[in-house]
């Protein structure tokens, strides 16, 4: 299948697509040298990159100019789809690995992307610093941690009235129970999960949090804890 034709709903331009199979292309080349994606299979790489972070846009609150931190982008994911398909997208790309920030910089210099920085570091040192702390519009994620974790990862770099998008599997029910009291100390709610089917019977969902107040300074903590002893 074309990429074209998984993205039918979304209304990409041919300018979008090419760019998004230039991407892939670059992608899969810098990968046969340095490992950053396993997803390697053509039609499992539109779906499981380019769709699963497109689906970010069902949420409705992706719009012009807004202001996204993308936490554990990996090799790009969601940000640089979202930036390529909309590019007045204020985006920082932040991952605590430096290969995968090395290679996104060439991404942002090859793309000649405007407003996007690529950042090296952990989510629980730089969300304390006031150049980034609550400064965001909305924080997205698809990292590999427990919806506890990555609340207190993501929620100090919201601002009051932002939203944090955790992308999630059929386990989000369980995570949502466990993380009530991360949510809570970090000045949020659940705003709504919205069910986004992706083909080959994926099951994949948006768990989206509303900031309602201000994250208390102590928080995030340091030392690994969000990871080791979640809230």
């Amino acid at each position: 299948m074309k990429l074209a034709d998984y993205f039918n709903q979304y209304n990409l331009s041919t300018e979008n697509i090419e760019e998004f199979e230039e991407f892939k292309k670059f992608l899969l080349e810098y990968n046969e040298h340095t490992n950053l994606t396993r997803i390697t299979d053509d039609d499992d790489f539109n779906v499981k990159h380019f769709l699963d972070s497109l689906s970010i846009f069902r949420t409705k609150l992706i719009d012009h100019e807004k202001k996204i931190i993308d936490i554990g982008t990996g090799a790009g994911f969601p940000g640089i789809p979202l930036k390529l398909y909309d590019k007045t997208l204020d985006i920082t790309l932040l991952d605590s690995l430096k290969k995968r920030i090395d290679f996104l910089n060439l991404v942002i210099e090859k793309f000649n992307l405007k407003n996007i920085e690529a950042i090296h570091a952990r989510a629980e040192e730089i969300a304390r610093d006031p150049i980034y702390r609550e400064q965001y519009d909305i924080a997205i994620s698809r990292a590999v941690a427990n919806l506890s974790t990555l609340s207190e990862y993501a929620l100090g770099f919201v601002k009051v009235g932002g939203y944090f998008i955790s992308q999630k599997g059929p386990e989000y029910k369980e995570e949502l129970k466990e993380a009530e009291n991360a949510i809570k100390t970090m000045g949020a709610v659940v705003e709504e999960v919205i069910e986004v089917p992706l083909p080959n019977d994926i099951e994949h969902y948006l768990v989206v949090l509303k900031k309602i107040k201000s994250t208390n300074k102590k928080y995030p903590r340091g030392g690994g804890k969000p990871r080791k002893k979640p809230l």
